[in-house]
């Protein structure tokens, strides 16, 4: 019996992010490796959807590690350890694919190398998501052969205008954003508000997120048989 897949999210702050999530909830659950179902909503909810479901499951956040304060909380109230037949997978992360997605994205929007470069996070609840952000920070300065400054919206400094204002004083006029988020949603309107040269979209939409999170739960899913 194949584990059934649980993506799991916070996706109580607006309308467009829902239906973000649902969206890529649909196009992991249409490749037909696994049965997929969304837990979306307040810990009460998602545990209340995890618990229904009979049989394995995998619970795979989705979300990437240090961009969703609020899904990482919510992942953290859970008591999955109580759970028979189930087991869970880290939030998406330094994934060499990904980062180099993310390289990409900046390029297609406009970035020149001559440009400065500000990983935009929204956050982390502690040091090993924290760990995470910087090690995309490494990864993406290596593949733009460039200097990039990590910045974050909610919890931890400095913050994302921080960022940016030290690479103006550096004299980089022109400064992008990389966007380390999975979905569209209000933390946007934050970053749109920012006197920037570019952003990046979310990582999602991508096939490449989609294969990712099939990856993790084939991963570990040998765990339950």
């Amino acid at each position: 019996m194949v584990p059934t897949m649980v993506l799991v999210a916070d996706d109580s702050r607006d309308a467009h992010r829902r239906e973000a999530l649902c969206g890529l909830a649909e196009a992991v659950a249409e490749r037909g490796e696994a049965p997929v179902t969304p837990a979306f909503g307040s810990p009460a909810e998602v545990s209340a959807t995890i618990r229904s479901i009979d049989g394995p499951k995998v619970v795979v956040p989705a979300f990437v590690a240090g961009g969703d304060v609020a899904s990482a909380r919510l992942l953290s109230r859970l008591d999955l350890a109580r759970l028979e037949d189930s087991c869970q997978t880290s939030p998406l992360g330094a994934v060499p694919s990904i980062v180099a997605d993310l390289a990409t994205r900046l390029s297609d929007s406009g970035w020149k190398p001559e440009d400065g470069v500000v990983l935009a996070a929204d956050g982390t609840t502690g040091t090993e998501e924290r760990q995470v952000v910087m090690d995309v920070a490494r990864m993406l300065s290596r593949r733009l052969a460039s200097p990039v400054q990590v910045g974050y919206l909610r919890t931890w400094a400095p913050s994302v205008l921080d960022a940016v204002d030290r690479l103006r004083l550096d004299g980089r006029e022109r400064v992008a954003v990389a966007a380390w988020r999975l979905v569209d949603g209000p933390d946007f309107d934050l970053l749109r508000e920012l006197d920037v040269t570019t952003i990046t979209a979310p990582l999602w939409p991508s096939d490449l997120i989609v294969d990712t999170l099939l990856a993790q739960h084939r991963a570990v899913k040998g765990r339950l048989t």
